[in-house]
């Protein structure tokens, strides 16, 4: 199942790019929403202590899922590369953000670039790697939804594809293209998932 950006084939506001989408549990404007699955694994598997430990999801949370480490992945996303612009623009502490950086650094989200202006001493710029750059999907999911469920007013910052204008907005679509909502998901044991040790006495085959 690949997680894609949709850009939209006409132009349309953020707002009502977000009233197009099928709601799920809860309530959009006053109405109720479409009841999702109740749970979306059907492979009892999935939910042994080893499948949860080496969850993809818990992983990826461990390298950049707090909320600091996620600020400055969005700045980077929009181009900061320097130290002082990351911690301005993130609205983070100085020591905070060098334990950021340095801890998306060593997980290679980003990577660290010398540069020196005129007069000065040579400094650290950070710039995205292929794996930093792999986040905007999950970024632009996290704008999308706090657009349309936390914010009256739509977002202040408007995602658009440059040659075209239309806006832009993460969906889950299998490899045939299709659009998938919850209802049509399933869940089982991937390619990952380790085989579990056999009981006493037992032979696996």
């Amino acid at each position: 199942m690949d997680y894609t950006l949709h850009f939209s084939d006409d132009i349309e506001s953020p707002s009502a790019a977000a009233q197009n989408t099928v709601p799920h549990n809860g309530q959009v404007n006053g109405n109720r929403a479409h009841d999702g699955p109740h749970g979306l694994a059907q492979d009892g598997s999935v939910h042994e202590t080893r499948a949860r430990e080496q969850c993809s999801i818990r992983r990826a949370l461990e390298v950049a899922g707090n909320r600091s480490a996620l600020l400055i992945m969005r700045e980077a996303l929009y181009g900061t590369t320097r130290f002082d612009d990351f911690a301005g623009r993130a609205g983070i502490s100085e020591p905070v953000t060098a334990t950021r950086l340095r801890d998306l650094v060593d997980h290679g989200l980003l990577r660290r670039e010398p540069y020196r202006d005129p007069g000065q001493r040579t400094r650290m710029a950070y710039r995205l790697t292929e794996m930093g750059a792999d986040l905007l999907p999950v970024l632009v999911a996290l704008m999308n939804w706090g657009d349309r469920w936390l914010s009256d007013a739509g977002g202040p910052v408007a995602v658009r594809h440059r040659d075209c204008g239309g806006p832009v907005r993460a969906e889950l679509r299998c490899p045939a293209g299709h659009y998938l909502a919850a209802g049509d998901l399933e869940l089982s044991a991937g390619p990952g998932a380790r085989t579990p040790d056999p009981a006493p006495g037992r032979t696996m085959l």
